[in-house]
């Protein structure tokens, strides 16, 4: 067995240290690394689940150019060739790079240098906008700089802890795990949740305040309010310290709590309750994350949440101040580079003329841009209309992710050259791509990444490169040095590129901005490679073990140094005309972005493997609509078909549908497509859980689940969704017509033996068909009218059982196992495959709390993520049996 690779996780920015160790055989064991000050050795389940996520099942290996293999100097000359031809006829704002925080901070920092440094636009913008832009725009106004003030431990050491917008426990299980951990050892700690959805998290919180959508701004202003009516401000320091006040509070003095309650929603005397556990609790962390950003009022939020620790001096000291929950594993190195199109590079700003002329002296940098480049969404729009004629994508897919997809997508289609950096052979943007560039995935990239807490840490290389793949920013100092900029793209190796990067982030600093690091500016390769975690600022002495806290001295990154109230303007209440739904968007526990990694993962499936519309019972009920029913959500004249999920825990009046499905796991599920690319004036972020749906129930026929050896053929399936398996595949689908039976649907489907078992009754309206090669089960296939009601759990594991009998052929027929054998039913924990009926009979045999459950089951013992749903199952079964 080879040694452990000590590297970091790709998923979310909680930035989990990680121990990956490959076997000869191909595969690789993960584990957490109990060294890394993120996690502590904690994973969630996918990152536990990373081992399963690295074969080359539908890796992109070769550059192609128009569909066809060509080799690298062929496609790298032709990117350059279409540049420089842009460029020459339409302006350097002519082309515009779209990249990810999937991404290393390297190669962030060679795409923002070569667009805005050589080419001479701001048109690179990423993926982030999404996600963290009116974060960005928050922390800018109120601190002068894009500073995260505190750091983990604080969240552990303070005595309330109010999440807004968060749903910790599936976006950022490990930071949930650290907070439950700490709330354990101190009960008094506590926790307030600000969500319109009860979500997981709600487990851990002490008290809910259900907001309308968007009412989060206005709930701060309350609290202000109520800091200066109690006289809890602290006058002293907000006099030396910062500018503004009067006109933020100005703002906020009519907002006593009960027009609060009036305008969001939640009940007055909880508002009183959270005032007063807020302000009576010095040691205050307000943690945000996409509930907050993902708004068109997102900056307003972020500063209304600012300007209350502002007032109450509770920031840059432990336990306290707002903290910023990054979403993807390097969106804060892209911050950092430069990524976005109104940023300059090191945290520098493009608005100042010092900082451009300190950085196009630092590059040699004939061109660099004086003025912002295009947002996403007005990139888009910009390729939409013919502005920019080349669009190079870079390990992301907006073609499902961004707001107004379809519109995205024609864009795409129609944009003269379209150039895609990324792992796999095929996305719903990689399919429009004239050139593709074979990238190296995690595993085999080699790089670093910062984490919410601006902790930089290492990814490592622990696979070979396959076929052809290289790092991406390779691929673009080559194509800089190919469009004529040869001597300034000479880069050998990433701890070069590193080097160059933090050498520019202590160049005439001296405390002028935040991030510096000097102090490992100088790394040899050897040195680069062995790098432990550590905190930023390192200005001069690299110390890895120190943390560092900002602003607790009262100095900001402003021109005077003060802090900045920003007045902020609640928004008006949207109150939806009946029928329609405010919609929201978002992640599910066991997926990750467009499921280009995670849909490979039999476990990670196993949790929620089709995509689906969260509403309240009582909505669904006006409806007429059914649980597992079918629905159609519609907007601007588009829709998507998914599966209702019914749950007391959504709002009336607003549904929630996941962000990940695309078209090659679905027929009609990308829910971005719904949205309009409504955005915050000041940050530029769409509102992507701010958009209008309406919900009706399809009218299918019939409905399917299918099991087989062999990819399904979906073709002309009225809806279907599909996943892996063990050894083999799993699909939903529905018809709008009734079909003749079963044996001719499997047929269709999958190449199965004519002498098929089948059976059917079509009078009960259901129609069933089992092919076998030998003892093995090639497919099978349940028809019903309504929903399947077949054990999907038990269905998947029939593919690896020996079938030496006619009737245990006749069993997989019945849908069931027989009285004898055991049947897990809907898998809840997916780490360890324990399902809701062995939960439920753990239950019975009189396990009646968490620890019991997980000492006789193992659920609950990994990640910790389903602890709730075990929770709500023990619940549930100790009324069955009190009854």
């Amino acid at each position: 067995m080879l040694a452990g690779v000590k590297t970091t996780c790709p998923y979310c920015g909680v930035g989990c240290g990680v121990i990956a160790t490959p076997n000869p055989d191909g595969t690789v064991d993960i584990e957490g690394d109990k060294d890394h000050p993120s996690n502590y050795g904690r994973l969630c389940s996918k990152g536990s689940a990373l081992g399963e996520t690295v074969d080359l099942d539908g890796r992109l290996l070769y550059p192609e150019v128009h569909g066809k293999r060509a080799s690298w100097d062929t496609a790298l000359d032709l990117v350059a060739s279409k540049f420089n031809e842009a460029i020459r006829d339409h302006g350097p704002d002519s082309v515009a790079f779209y990249v990810s925080g999937q991404i290393l901070t390297e190669d962030y920092y060679l795409a923002n240098k070569l667009m805005k440094g050589f080419i001479g636009s701001g048109n690179i913008d990423t993926n982030s906008r999404l996600c963290m832009a009116s974060s960005v725009a928050g922390h800018r106004r109120a601190f002068g700089t894009d500073t995260v003030p505190g750091t983990y431990s604080d969240l552990e050491s303070a005595d309330v802890i109010v999440l807004v917008g968060s749903n910790l426990l599936w976006c950022h299980p490990v930071i949930y795990q650290r907070i439950a951990a700490a709330k354990k050892e101190r009960p008094q700690m506590r926790v307030v949740l600000i969500d319109p959805r009860r979500t997981k998290t709600g487990d851990l919180a002490d008290l809910h305040l259900p907001v309308r959508p968007d009412g989060d701004a206005t709930i701060f202003l309350g609290l202000l309010k109520w800091l200066v009516d109690h006289e809890l401000t602290v006058p002293a320091w907000i006099e030396e310290h910062t500018n503004g006040f009067d006109k933020a509070l100005a703002n906020a003095s009519e907002w006593t709590v009960e027009r609060v309650a009036l305008a969001t929603g939640v009940a007055a005397h909880d508002l009183r309750l959270f005032y007063q556990m807020w302000s009576q609790n010095e040691r205050v962390v307000t943690c945000y994350s996409q509930g907050v950003n993902q708004s068109s009022v997102g900056t307003d939020k972020v500063n209304a949440i600012i300007n209350c620790h502002l007032a109450t001096a509770r920031i840059g000291r432990e336990g306290m101040g707002p903290f910023s929950l990054t979403g993807q594993p390097n969106a804060m190195g892209g911050r950092e580079t430069g990524g976005l199109a109104n940023m300059l590079a090191a945290h520098m700003d493009l608005e100042n003329a010092t900082h451009r002329e300190r950085v196009a002296e630092y590059w040699n940098a004939p061109n660099l841009t004086e003025k912002p480049g295009y947002k996403a969404v007005d990139m888009f729009d910009a390729v939409a209309d013919g502005r920019i004629k080349a669009l190079w994508v870079m390990a992301t897919n907006p073609v499902v992710s961004m707001p107004n997809a379809d519109a995205v997508e024609a864009a795409i289609a129609d944009c003269p050259f379209v150039i895609v950096s990324d792992v796999m052979a095929e996305t719903d943007t990689v399919r429009h791509a004239h050139v593709k560039l074979p990238s190296l995935g995690w595993g085999e990239k080699d790089g670093t990444v910062t984490n919410s807490e601006r902790r930089v840490s290492r990814q490592r290389q622990f696979l070979p490169a396959p076929g052809e793949a290289t790092a991406d920013w390779w691929q673009m100092a080559e194509v800089g040095r190919r469009m004529g900029f040869e001597a300034d793209f000479t880069y050998r190796s990433n701890a070069e590129v590193f080097s160059e990067y933090a050498k520019l982030t202590a160049l005439e600093n001296d405390d002028e901005r935040d991030l510096d690091l000097g102090a490992v500016s100088d790394l040899s390769k050897s040195d680069y490679d062995a790098i432990v975690p550590f905190q930023w600022p390192q200005a001069e002495c690299f110390d890895p073990s120190k943390e560092t806290r900002f602003f607790a001295n009262g100095r900001f990154y402003t021109p005077d140094r003060k802090a900045r109230f920003v007045p902020v303007v609640a928004p008006e209440s949207v109150v939806e005309e009946h029928g329609i739904f405010r919609l929201n968007t978002g992640r599910v526990r066991d997926h990750w972005h467009t499921m280009t990694r995670t849909a490979k993962s039999l476990r990670l499936n196993a949790h929620m493997a089709e995509p689906y519309c969260e509403m309240n019972p009582a909505d669904a009920a006006r409806l007429k609509i059914n649980a597992a029913d079918l629905v159609t959500v519609s907007a601007k004249k588009t829709s998507i078909t998914v599966r209702a999920l019914l749950s007391p825990d959504q709002m009336p009046g607003t549904v929630f549908v996941p962000m990940h499905w695309n078209d090659q796991y679905a027929s009609s599920a990308r829910v971005d497509a719904l949205v309009e690319a409504n955005c915050d004036p000041v940050s530029g972020q769409p509102a992507l859980k701010g958009s209008s749906a309406v919900v009706t129930r399809s009218a299918m026929a019939c409905h399917g689940f299918v099991l087989s050896r062999e990819v399904p053929n979906t073709e002309g399936l009225d809806y279907w969704a599909i996943a892996k398996a063990k050894s083999g595949w799993r699909l939903e689908f529905a018809l709008l017509q009734e079909p003749p039976d079963a044996h001719r649907v499997l047929s269709r489907l999958v190449d199965a033996d004519e002498n098929a078992l089948s059976a059917s009754d079509k009078y009960r309206g259901f129609w069933r068909a089992a092919s076998f090669d030998g003892e093995n089960l090639e497919a099978a296939a349940y028809l019903s009218r309504g929903p399947v009601e077949v054990s999907r759990s038990w269905a998947a594991e029939q593919l690896v059982t020996p079938f030496s009998s006619p009737k245990s052929r006749w069993r997989v027929l019945a849908g069931r196992p027989a009285a004898d054998m055991p049947d897990k039913g809907a898998i809840v924990c997916s780490c360890m495959s324990v399902g809701v009926n062995e939960i439920a009979n753990a239950v019975r045999g009189g396990c009646h709390s968490v620890d019991a459950i997980g000492k006789a089951t193992k659920a609950g013992t990994n990640c910790g993520s389903c602890k709730s749903e075990i929770t709500e199952i023990i619940d549930a079964n100790r009324l069955i049996a009190a009854e």
